[in-house]
Parts: structure tokens; sequence; C-alpha cells
């Protein structure tokens, strides 16, 4: 644990550990860090607290975070360790009872095989292209199975299984893909097959017999392959590339016979030849990726791997198979994480499974920001909402999984998922097994270039792309049957996430994406805009407010795609701004008012094809008005403006309310100030006060269970109501109460706030201090008029970085009798209503000077 972790247990500053590690020569040396940030070793912390009396027990949800932080192969596959524990505690907790019971040796030994009776039936494997990973239905048994896979169904044995194993329950009799020499018959297959739709007198491809090939044509040769070698998805009679003519095929085991098969056995569910099909838009992944591995796979269509006219068929080659995302760790691995699952589980019986996960998750989540591009739970909840009930759903850029975590549960509901992070998708795999009863299956592998789920047609997609990214494929792609609406120029990988999304829809299905404001713009991706426009496939752009996901000062868009079915396109196409909801403070916008106006304009829209005006928010525009030169699709620009708000009545109006609150701040104004020798108090700390119990000290930063409004430090700053949000955590949020006095610890600012009628019972956000006094001995009014001093702060600041924090602890008060107490305090509230006045007529000025800009320059208001 590092020094701040020290602090968190013995409730003190940094300033204070590092205090003890040189006045006390009996301090705990480093086990590891740097020089500047060294760790040290939980037991022996605890230990050394306790004796000084600084300590009386370390909580449990902190002892198991700081044994989780402090894991010796890193906190991300600690997580993986503990959440693949936690799902067994949750699905089977006898099972770990009885693994439990003994030592740590026993424990390791026992519970990889209790996880993959549990794993394989939650999280599945990964569907499509040939592999089930664990558990994998349909074609091929399992990736990388070091015994051919485990329970897979459908055609095929075990892909890249070890050498000299079969492949079990392998149905229809189809050999294994890329086994070695001397692999024994397939077990339980079924009559004998060369290949899986293969043309006839074709050689298979990379295994260990001459059984056909795979998606090939008649009679075509292979890639780099021997001059006698059929080819993978090849045209007929197109040479193959570097021939070696040594060599029969690509890695054959010599002279093995086929498995299973004779030579003359027909083709066994073999649809006709697809190469020989016009190029037609086709879901599946170039090179292999096909639904055709499988005829039965439900929501597929057709694979059409059709040669771009002047391009060899070897330039199309077959991808790599999908890595699950989660496999069972070994006995060896778990060893280390023995002492924190069994503190999970002792976590996880107080509070549930699920609620410690999400609890360790967004530790690291929070612990680590930069690392990290994370979707608020808001977002994710509405961008669900707009894609509505869905059985079959897709997130192939999953990151920690918080967008198929907001999908509404339903019967036999499957959610598929992707990330090129392995850590990444292992975590989202256990996070929404542990979440709902749906079926998960999640990949490992970067999404465009290698589709885990290529025969996937999915009834919604969510997605959370990266943006602007350069090196997405755009040179190996260039003949990728997604690019059903145009090949996306190497700027727009957004514009290549859209055409995924939509292609792995099944006909009528809603895609929503969340994108960068200049995706809706930039001239190099008009043409696929149009197409998206014309087609029917673009159904809603929605402006969303600054504030609302990173990064955090654009204001981002979400897409609404549907996948076209027969039915004419619709001629309209729905733009919503929600700008005007943005919030004043860092804590985000108002998501209320953001969600019921996006859902209720696009509901309305969906049902009626079309939406009556909503100035300043929202308008269906016909199609035709959108396909100019520029293709804009930022809402802002086709919005008419907001029914004038500040037209002249609402001006009249406006000018009144600044008319009586500037007499009001007159008659506010403070008088002269009494000159006074100045004053020789006995001094006292808040720290000296939060000691002796005359108040209590509590920091804020967590959200809980409770969706209440938020006070922020900006809040505090500007004197505004509680505008912030915070995600959802099991640890408790702090809730002020009316006389609760609130300080800022950033930014340097001398200022303090009493928690009012109004502002009471909002949760404490970041970087604010609460502190509530003992009514009988310190009036609140007091304390936060002394707080505010400047000398005051500047002395209890830390100037040591880029940004001055204040440690409230050591801000000095004069020791006053509660009598002097509340003559001070009346002084203070006055100031405090004064310069809430001001705040007030500063915000009345300035709407009624835009508003007269503006009504002047729209003809709402006449010059004279």
């Amino acid at each position: 644990m590092t020094a701040a972790g020290i602090a968190r247990l013995a409730g003190v500053g940094r300033a204070a550990v590092s205090n003890w590690r040189r006045r006390h020569a009996d301090f705990p040396k480093p086990v590891g860090g740097t020089e500047t940030s060294p760790s040290f070793a939980l037991a022996e912390v605890e230990a050394w607290l306790r004796k000084q009396g600084k300590l009386a027990e370390v909580p449990l949800r902190e002892r198991v975070w700081q044994q989780l932080a402090g894991h010796p192969e890193g906190p991300l596959t600690a997580l993986v360790h503990t959440g693949c524990v936690l799902l067994l505690i949750h699905e089977r907790p006898t099972v770990w009872l009885d693994a439990s019971a003994g030592s740590d040796a026993r424990l390791a030994a026992m519970l990889p095989g209790a996880l993959e009776k549990v794993l394989t039936p939650r999280v599945g494997g990964v569907r499509g292209r040939g592999g089930g990973g664990v558990g994998g239905a349909r074609a091929g048994v399992g990736v990388g199975a070091g015994a051919g896979g485990v329970a897979g169904g459908g055609a095929g044995g075990g892909v890249n299984a070890a050498y000299g194993r079969p492949a079990v329950s392998g149905a229809f009799g189809q050999a294994g893909v890329n086994n070695g020499p001397s692999n024994p018959p397939a077990v339980n297959t079924g009559s004998a097959s060369p290949g899986v739709n293969s043309g006839p007198e074709t050689s298979s491809v990379n295994s260990g017999s001459v059984a056909s090939s795979v998606n090939s044509g008649a009679a075509s040769p292979g890639v780099k392959s021997g001059s006698v070698a059929p080819g993978v998805n090849s045209s007929p009679a197109v040479p193959g590339v570097d021939p070696d003519p040594t060599a029969p095929g690509v890695n054959p085991a010599p002279t093995v016979p086929a498995v299973n098969s004779s030579p003359t056995a027909s083709t066994v569910n073999t649809p006709p030849a697809v190469h020989n099909d016009p190029a037609v838009h086709n879901p599946a992944s170039v090179g292999g990726d096909s639904a055709a591995h499988n005829a039965s796979t439900v929501h597929s269509r057709p694979t059409v791997h059709s040669t771009p006219p002047g391009t060899s068929a070897t330039a199309i080659t077959a991808g790599s198979p999908p890595t699950p995302a989660l496999t069972p760790p070994t006995g060896p691995q778990l060893l280390p994480s023995a002492p924190l699952l069994r503190g999970a589980a002792e976590l996880a019986a107080e509070i549930g499974a699920r609620q410690t996960f999400e609890f360790l998750l967004g530790r690291h989540l929070d612990a680590n920001p930069r690392q990290y591009t994370l979707t608020p739970a808001e977002l994710a909840g509405l961008m669900a909402d707009l894609a509505g009930p869905a059985r079959t759903v897709l997130d192939p850029a999953c990151g920690t999984g918080a967008l198929l975590r907001a999908v509404d549960p339903r019967p036999g509901q499957e959610l598929y998922a992707q990330d090129n992070a392995p850590e990444l998708a292992a975590l989202s795999a256990l996070r929404l097994a542990l979440h709902s009863r749906a079926t998960v299956r999640a990949a490992v592998g970067d999404t465009l270039r290698a589709d885990a789920h290529p025969g996937l047609l999915a009834d919604a997609v969510l997605c959370h792309p990266p943006f602007n990214e350069r090196n997405w494929g755009h040179d190996e792609l260039a003949y990728d049957p997604r690019w059903e609406y145009g090949f996306p120029a190497r700027t727009e990988s957004e514009l290549a996430w859209v055409q995924h999304a939509l292609a792995r829809l099944t006909d009528g299905g809603t895609a929503v994406l969340l994108m960068p404001p200049a995706a809706a713009s930039r001239r190099s991706g008009r043409r696929i805009r149009a197409d998206l426009l014309r087609r029917g496939a673009l159904r809603a752009v929605v402006a969303l407010p600054v504030g609302a996901a990173p990064p955090y000062n654009i204001p981002l868009h979400l897409w609404v795609l549907r996948r076209p079915d027969r039915t004419p396109a619709a001629p309209e196409v729905l733009l919503v701004d929600t700008g005007r909801f943005a919030g004043e403070a860092r804590g985000g916008p108002d998501w209320e008012a953001v969600r019921e106006a996006v859902l209720d304009a696009w509901r309305a829209f969906a049902r009626e094809g079309r939406l009556a005006e909503r100035p300043g928010l929202a308008r269906s525009v016909p199609v035709i008005e959108l396909l100019d030169d520029d293709v804009d699709l930022a809402p802002a620009r086709h919005l008419p403006p907001a029914a004038v708000a500040d037209g002249a009545e609402q001006l009249t109006q406006v000018r009144e309310r600044l008319g009586e609150t500037l007499r009001l701040t007159a008659d506010l104004t403070p008088p002269p100030a009494d000159p006074a020798p100045p004053a020789r108090w006995p001094l006292t700390t808040v720290g000296e006060l939060a000691r002796g119990g005359a108040l209590v000290m509590r920091t804020g930063g967590n959200g809980g269970h409770a969706r209440v409004p938020v006070l922020t430090d900006h809040d505090v700053l500007t004197g505004t109501a509680p505008s912030g949000t915070l995600p959802e955590s099991e640890e408790e949020a702090v809730l002020t109460e009316p006389g609760d006095v609130v300080v800022p610890v950033l930014g340097g600012g001398a200022m303090a706030r009493v928690i009012d009628g109004a502002t009471g019972g909002a949760a404490l956000g970041r970087n604010l201090v609460l502190l509530r006094p003992d009514r009988t001995a310190l009036d609140p009014w007091f304390l936060a008029g002394f707080l505010r001093g400047t000398a005051n702060n500047r002395q209890a600041s830390s100037y040591a970085s880029t940004a001055t924090r204040l440690d409230v602890r050591r801000l000095h008060l004069p020791r006053l009798p509660l009598e002097e107490q509340l003559r001070y305090g009346a002084r203070f509230r006055a100031l405090d209503e004064f310069e809430r006045a001001l705040r007030h007529a500063s915000r009345l000025g300035e709407q009624l000077v835009r508003g007269m800009y503006d009504g002047l320059t729209d003809g709402t208001v006449a010059p004279d």
C-alpha cells in the first residue's frame, strides 16, 4: 500500500505519514514502489498503527482493497481472479465453502475445476469463426483448447487443439482445424465429411489430413501453398501467392489420411458456392469469418466473399481465431491471490458478491482515472433506452461493460462484447455475468481488423468507440464487405465503427453510438453520411450537453441508426440539441432533463415518422434538406432558435427583477466598518475540535445507491444549487444537513458555505470537506466566517504542486464563548446574504444584456 493508503487508514493527511517515517525509527520499511512513491506491506503498517494507538482495526473494505492494490501480479489480474471467485460464490456458494475450508494450497488446487463449471455456462465462448471458447456452441469446440475444446456443439473439432488429442463431441465428423500430425479421429463424430461448405475435390487448409477445404472454390490454388494445394476463399484458377513447389499445403501433416472421410465422400451441409455470388452486403469479416461454418446459426446472413475486380483472391486471407475474454486461472496463478479471495468472500457475505465486485472495480477505476475512458452510467442508460428492448445485444468496444450493463434484462438474453484490451474484456465478462442471468460471450481482439462475432446479427448494438484513430485498419480493410455505405477515409475511423455496427444488426435492429461532433460535419465523410441518409440507416442525431462524457469539454453526439428492412426508407431524420441542459459545474449536465427531452422526442418520432418542431430542442428534418455539398448533421445548424425566452415581454420581466435585486443589494450593503485594535484570541484548529468532539469531519466523493443531487465544489464557490452527479457506488454517500459547513479543498480560494434547508439532503461531491458542528458548542456561521479568512487559508494550504490544496484540519479559529460566537455569526450571515444578492444581480444583468443583443439582431426587439 502507498502513503496515501496509510493516510486513509489512519484518517490523517499524507504529510502526517511523512512525519511518522522521519520521526519513528520503527516505522515499516518500504517493500516496493519507487523512492518518491514507496509501497508498504499492509500487515506491517496495520501492526504499527495499532501499536501507536492510531488504528483500532482496518475496515474489511479497506483491507480487501489494499490486498488487491498490492497484489504481486497487479490489480487487474487480482480483479479478474476476484471476479471469478465472486461469480462462483454467487452461483454455487456451497462449492466455495467446501474449497475454502482447507489451506490456501488446497483452495488453489480446487478452484480451477470449480471455476470452469461456473464460467462455461455463464460466460460462454466466442461465437463465429469456428471457435466456441469455453463452452462455445456451434461451429467449433474450443479456441486454443488443450484437449480440443470442451462441450462444444456443432460442426468441427477443436481449433488450435494440442497435438495428438481428439476433439470432443464434434458434430458432422469434421476433422479438427490446425491439428498436428497423428491426430486420432474425432470422438462422437457424425458421418464422414471432407469439409464444411467446400466445393468438390478441394483439399483442407492447416489440417492434419487431406480433407476438403473450408469455403473454397473448385480446384483453386492455395495461399502460400504448393502448386497442388487448393486455396482458402479463393476464386477458380487463380494462382497462389508465394508458392512453394515442394509444399503440398499450408502447414500440412504429410500423408495423414482424412479423419472419418473417404476420397469420394460428398460434402455435408454445403450451401452453393459463395465466391461466385455478386457483392451483396455481408456482415461477416473477410477471410473465413463466415456464418457458413454453421448453416443453422441464428440471425446469420449468407457469407459472400466476392473478389473485387482486379484483385487477387489471395489478397483476402483467413484471420486468426478469436481469443475468449476469460479462461479459468490455474492453481499456481491463484495461489498468491488466496488471502485476497478469502477477504473478498468475507466482504461478499456482508454486502453481496455483485456489490463487492462493483466496489473493487469502481475503486480501481477511481484510482486510475487517466488509464480508462469511461461511459457515465447516466449516458449508458440513455443509450440503452434509445436502443429499446433486445434479446441479443453487442458492444464491439466494451471497455468496462457499462453499456451492456445498462441493458434491461430479458429472458434468454445474450450479451456479446469485444475489446482490444484483454483485461477489460475479462472484467466486462465477469461484471455482466454477475449483473444479470444473460449469457455473456466476450472476446479479445481488434474489432475492425479481427471481428470475434462475424456471423452475429444482433437486435441492438451499443458502442462508445475510440475517437480520432488513424491506425484503425484503413490499408488492410479496403475491400471489407462491411463498407456498404462507402469506404471510410483514414481520418474517419468513427464511420468505420458506424458501418460495423450496421453490419452486425438484424433487419430493423437499432444501433446507438457515441460520436465526436466532428463526425457530423467533416468533409471527408460527407459521402458516407449522404448514403446513410438516402437509405434510411441514420435515424437521429442527438447533441449532448458539455460534460456528458469524456472528453468533457466537447459536446458529444449520439447517432441512432437502424438497419433498413424492406420497408421504404423514412424521409426524415430527427435532430435534437440538449445543450441547454449543461450544468454550471464540473459535476455534469442535468441528466434527468436530458433523458426526458431525448426519449420523449425519439419515441414520438419513432411512432409517427416525424416530429412537430420544438424550437431550440428538436425537429425532424426532411432528408432532402440535408443532402447538400456539406451534408452537415450538427443539430444546432438546423434547429430554429428557442422561442425567444429573451423576447420583449420576457426582457421586461428580467429588467424588473434586476431592479428589485439591485434595491435589495443596496439595502444589504454592510455599514461602514468601525476600526478596532487587533484582537489577541486564544486559537484552536479544526483538527483539535474534531478530536475533541466539537464537530464531525467528513469527506465526499461516493455516490451510494440513492440518486440524489450532488453538491460540487463549483456549486460552493458560485453559491448555486446542487448540480453534480456521482457514479453509483457501494460506499454510502455523505448527505448534507442544514447547519453543516462545507469547504472546498482545491483551488486556493477562501470559501466556506453553510448548508440551508434548500440544499440539505444533497450528497457531498469530490474535493469537499463537510464539518458538522455540535450546535451547543459551536455556531455554524461563526465557524464558516472565520474559515474564510485569507490569511487563515494561506497558512493551511499546500503549494507543493501545481494545484493548491487546503488542509482543513490546520485552519484556525478563536476560542470564544457561544454568546460571542453568535454575535460574529450574525454579521457573517448578513455578509452571505449580501454576497448572494450580488451574484443574483450579476446573473440577471447578463441575461438582460444577452437577451437585448439577441432580440435586436433577430428583429424581435425594436431599437426605439
